[in-house]
């Protein structure tokens, strides 16, 4: 089933829903992040990953300041849509550390 930008929930969670960052290729997940609809309107506009900073309060481009940009090949929403997956092909890692990944931290 297709849905729109207008579908999802962002009410649901206090005007933002979770993005999963999953490579297209992969399937490894990168990150999780947050969209508001302005980032997420980006996003679909733009083929780049946007997404709201809770910490910074504004709207952020992965790879702005790294250049590890992301290409977004597929964005999926789940069946309450209030959640999301962008699948991408990243140029570089995902995350802030330099790892390709976010989750390479095992919890003991």
């Amino acid at each position: 089933m297709n849905k729109t930008i207008d579908d999802i929930d962002f009410e649901k969670s206090g005007g933002l829903v979770p993005v999963i960052v999953q490579d297209a290729n992969t399937k490894d997940v990168l990150t999780l992040a947050y969209s508001n609809k302005e980032s997420l309107e980006l996003a679909k506009k733009t083929g780049k990953s946007w997404f709201y900073s809770r910490s910074r309060n504004k709207l952020w481009m992965k790879g702005e300041e790294s250049g590890n940009t992301q290409e977004i090949r597929e964005i999926l929403v789940d069946c309450d849509s209030d959640a999301i997956i962008y699948l991408v092909e990243p140029s570089g890692p995902a995350c802030h550390t330099g790892e390709n990944v976010c989750f390479h931290n095992e919890l003991k």
